[in-house]
């Protein structure tokens, strides 16, 4: 792995316990969650500054590239997205009916009530999150383990390191497809642009779905899946 890439790991790890360094301040301040959620968006984009930094040849020579090909990406952008969003319905149903796993993610419902109090909180999940882990996920891990493996499995070790960086394990299965999916993306158009325009539609469209409905009638569809849940595998 090429050490622009090692670099890359560790500033995004850095980032992710960089909250360490807050706790001392956050007890002193009068406001710790507007705090919390400030030192997020910064650190986010502070590792996001260093990553690009660290990237600042592949970056240059895209911009230097004459044939850009801005529609193929716009057109596989698109196609990206639809394909996650079907990923993500087929393995949210896979999980629920055949392994029972209760549908909701954990993460997902944090990650919007804090979206929910302070509303800047979603440049990370919209942007900074998805093009910080494209560069470290797919064109970091991906990119290294394919170099050295087929596409199966290093779609799938990436994938599987993707799904547990969001501490969500009881849906590792959704968490898993879709990153595979990034890296099929990622590996057909050779341009890391398009897994990350897609990770940002993606989420960018969970956002809107999710802030758009109140909580509670998230959880009155959440027990409504439970019952038919219950219906189906009761069936058999």
């Amino acid at each position: 792995m090429p050490k622009k890439y090692i670099y890359l790991i560790i500033t995004y790890i850095a980032m992710q316990l960089s909250g360490v360094l807050a706790l001392p301040f956050v007890q002193q301040i009068e406001n710790p969650e507007a705090f919390s959620v400030g030192w997020s968006v910064a650190t986010f984009a502070l590792a996001l500054i260093i990553s690009i930094y660290f990237l600042r040849d592949e970056v240059s020579e895209f911009f230097r590239t004459e044939q850009k090909q801005i529609g193929t990406i716009i057109l596989w952008s698109v196609l990206g997205f639809i394909l996650v969003f079907i990923t993500q319905i087929v393995a949210v149903v896979i999980e629920t009916f055949v392994f029972g796993i209760k549908p909701g993610s954990q993460n997902t419902m944090d990650l919007m009530n804090i979206a929910r109090q302070a509303p800047i909180f979603i440049i990370i999940i919209s942007v900074l999150g998805p093009i910080l882990e494209e560069l470290v996920f797919r064109k970091a891990i991906f990119g290294s383990l394919h170099k050295r493996m087929n596409f199966f499995f290093a779609a799938l070790l990436s994938g599987i390191i993707f799904a547990a960086v969001h501490m969500d394990f009881s849906h590792l299965l959704t968490y898993t497809a879709i990153g595979m999916v990034f890296a099929f993306l990622y590996v057909e158009t050779k341009r890391i642009i398009v897994p990350i325009i897609a990770h940002m539609a993606i989420n960018t469209y969970a956002v809107i779905g999710q802030l758009s409905i109140d909580p509670e009638q998230i959880e009155e569809q959440l027990k409504q899946l439970e019952q038919l849940q219950l219906i189906i595998i009761g069936g058999y």
